[in-house]
């Protein structure tokens, strides 16, 4: 009788235990819906957006939460950096590379590369070795929601893709930190460190590059949407999936391997596919994106409430305040220390006004890294918590320390960064005079050349160069040009072909591919 007794109880318990996580996520699900409906009342509010109205609903909440249990807990979840790196970060990236402006991010490409990789580092040395790469590294999530890469392109290419870039970088410097004999430094380390990040960058690249052309090989060759939408569509969100978890099962950057894979599979995967199938596509990567923002800043809101951390610090107010502070004005000198001297080399290497970064645009990009979020939450709670707790006193002064600097940080900068933007750039500067229009055929795509005013089409300009007979010459005095006239010649010649793309559409017999082909026939510009 009593082992029947026993298990009857465990069996209750067990019951209690799903009906409280039924009524926890019923709640959450709520939160999401209150978050997008006032998010959407307060669309053309200038100071205010979904990132910031999620994370002061979920510290709202998190008080509630608290009054009501009686300052036990202040979270329906317990955050989880594993939940944010393998299930919510994912779809976030990969739809930031499946509609990203792929000629504006590779013509910054140079500058993207100095500001991730150089600026992150002297970020980091700024910020201080120990918990530097922590926040050294720029909120790719905030950067998303604050930024406008139809209203602000080139700002937007810069600051995302120094947050793409500066990924592999900290995983990098989070590793080699941890790894440092600090009595027998030596050069080597440096060296095995810049060996390291390449290493790093490349494969990640070449792993989502390979996983969005295995995806194209295989529609273009089987032709799925002569069978069913939902195989094309499942096959396109699984691929990208894999390519992420790929990275992590090989130690590799996910952020990066993911982000190129939505590069590869917006030029040539989604021209493979059904008509229905891209817009479904389409929807769906944007959707997952918003959901998983949204989620996150709720998330990290509630969690900053977390009454256990507060409570072992509950004695020393005057230390957090401290810590916060210099911690904060450190992420404010590390960014300054790199933006405008960076800044400065990028400029000597550009001929044209136009391509240049003035002094304007050099704050707002200061100014819109500077916000700390998701990423530099999770990063803390990996090293200072042991499955999102800590009794240790030490601990949770970092980890309080980070609560407040991600809240005023994301707050406070978030708020005034649309307005600094409307101040700096009133004329739409920040455009740089591209002209960019959208276009049927791709889901985010720039159809008109990134030229100056005045200045030749991409062809003409390279044909001049061409015709003169100084192949070397055309490649210094415009190499981005050049290198896209090449790039397309071979794109061409080999790659549509095989893997499919825009002009090499699979004729589907009587699918919606077929009577839609004579509109998608030009070539990618």
């Amino acid at each position: 009788m009593e082992v029947v007794s026993s298990i009857t109880t465990k069996l209750q318990g067990l019951s209690t235990s799903d009906h409280a996580s039924v009524v926890s996520m019923n709640l959450f699900v709520a939160l999401l819906c209150a978050c997008i409906v006032i998010g959407h009342l307060l669309e053309e509010n200038r100071w205010m957006n979904e990132s910031i109205t999620a994370l002061l609903i979920g510290v709202c909440t998190g008080v509630v939460i608290l009054l009501v249990s009686g300052g036990k807990s202040s979270h329906l979840l317990v955050f989880s950096e594993d939940l944010f790196f393998i299930y919510l970060l994912p779809p976030i990236i990969f739809n930031a590379g499946f509609q990203v402006k792929k000629k504006q991010f590779f013509r910054n490409f140079i500058t993207i590369m100095l500001f991730g990789a150089i600026g992150t580092l002297i970020s980091c040395c700024v910020i201080s070795l120990a918990i530097g790469a922590i926040f050294a590294a720029t909120d790719s999530v905030c950067t998303l929601q604050i930024l406008n890469q139809d209203q602000t392109p080139l700002l937007y290419s810069l600051v995302f893709g120094e947050g793409v870039v500066n990924d592999a970088t900290s995983v990098v410097l989070f590793n080699a930190i941890q790894g440092f004999d600090l009595v027998n430094l030596n050069p080597h380390i440096g060296l095995e460190f810049i060996g390291n990040f390449l290493y790093l960058f490349v494969t990640s690249t070449l792993l989502g590059v390979g996983t969005g052309l295995v995806s194209a090989y295989i529609i273009k060759t089987l032709y799925f949407g002569r069978h069913s939408t939902d195989r094309e569509v499942s096959l396109m969100i699984l691929m990208a999936y894999l390519s992420y978890m790929l990275a992590e099962l090989f130690y590799l950057s996910g952020i990066l391997t993911v982000f190129f894979c939505g590069i590869v599979m917006s030029h040539y995967t989604w021209h493979n596919v059904t008509e229905s199938s891209r817009v479904t596509t389409k929807h769906a990567f944007a959707t997952l994106s918003f959901v998983s923002e949204i989620f996150i800043f709720l998330y990290v809101g509630m969690d900053a409430l977390d009454i256990e951390k507060w409570s072992a610090v509950s004695d020393s107010p005057g230390t957090i305040v401290t810590v916060s502070s210099v911690l904060l004005a450190l992420v404010l000198l590390g960014r300054a220390a790199f933006v405008f001297p960076l800044s400065f080399l990028s400029n000597l290497s550009k001929k044209s006004p136009n391509d240049k970064i003035d002094i304007k645009q050099q704050i707002v990009i200061w100014w819109a890294g500077l916000m700390r979020g998701a990423v530099s939450m999770a990063l803390a709670y990996n090293k200072f918590t042991s499955g999102g707790h800590t009794h240790l006193r030490g601990n949770a002064i970092l980890i309080t320390s980070t609560i407040i600097v991600v809240l005023f940080s994301t707050v406070v900068f978030g708020l005034m960064t649309q307005p600094l933007i409307r101040f700096l750039l009133p004329d739409g500067k920040s455009q740089s005079s591209t002209a960019v229009s959208s276009h049927a055929g791709s889901p985010k795509s720039i159809t008109v050349p990134l030229l100056g005013e005045g200045q030749d089409s991409l062809e003409d300009l390279a044909q001049q160069h061409l015709n003169g007979g100084n192949r070397l010459r055309a490649l210094l005095t415009t190499p981005t040009h050049t290198v896209h006239y090449y790039w397309r010649k071979f794109d061409n010649a080999f790659m549509r072909p095989v893997f499919g793309g825009r002009g090499f559409v699979p004729f589907v017999p009587g699918s919606p591919t077929e009577r839609t082909s004579a509109s998608i026939t030009t070539p990618f510009q």
